[in-house]
């Protein structure tokens, strides 16, 4: 059964913003801080084909465009990695479905007549995982304004939260 109301702020979120309360939240576990590894793209996304060789290539796009950012941002550690690596896979699957989907078309022709092309169909399964990961790991604009960023520990801030 889900539970009702927001969704609770991460920790460490509540801590910066200086509302955590522990007798209403609690701290959560807590992960090492060592930045996520990229993973090894040919062992999750196998194939010889050319188009396996561009969804890889978007995928390891996608791990350098987004999670350094995640880390500064959230604070996501190799333990957490697991999220970003399936933001990444479905990221470059959409991408792949998009790209058939544009050469062959909405309808395709089979034995049957004419018929809505599959790709249509994995598309919306794609999105709809790629929202939900979108969410949860707040990269879009609304669940970014969920996000704080960390105190700067020093001289070190290169700008990218001013």
């Amino acid at each position: 059964m889900a539970v009702r109301g927001a969704k609770p702020k991460p920790h460490l979120q509540a801590v910066r913003e200086g509302t955590f309360r522990e007798d209403r939240q609690s701290e959560g576990v807590k992960f090492a801080p060592v930045d996520p590894v990229e993973p090894d793209w040919e062992l999750h996304l196998p194939g010889d084909g050319p188009d396996d060789e561009l969804v890889r290539a978007e995928a390891a796009a996608a791990w350098a465009r987004t999670v350094p950012m995640l880390v500064i941002a959230a604070g996501l550690s190799n333990t957490q990695r697991d999220t970003a690596l399936e933001y990444c896979v479905t990221w470059a699957r959409l991408v792949q479905a998009e790209r058939h989907l544009s050469v062959e078309g909405l309808v395709v022709s089979t034995e049957r007549g004419n018929v809505k092309n599959p790709w249509t169909t994995i598309i919306h399964q794609y999105r709809a995982h790629f929202r939900s990961l979108v969410g949860e790991l707040g990269l879009s604009p609304a669940a970014a304004t969920r996000l704080t960023p960390p105190e700067s520990g020093g001289g070190d801030d290169d700008g990218v939260f001013d």
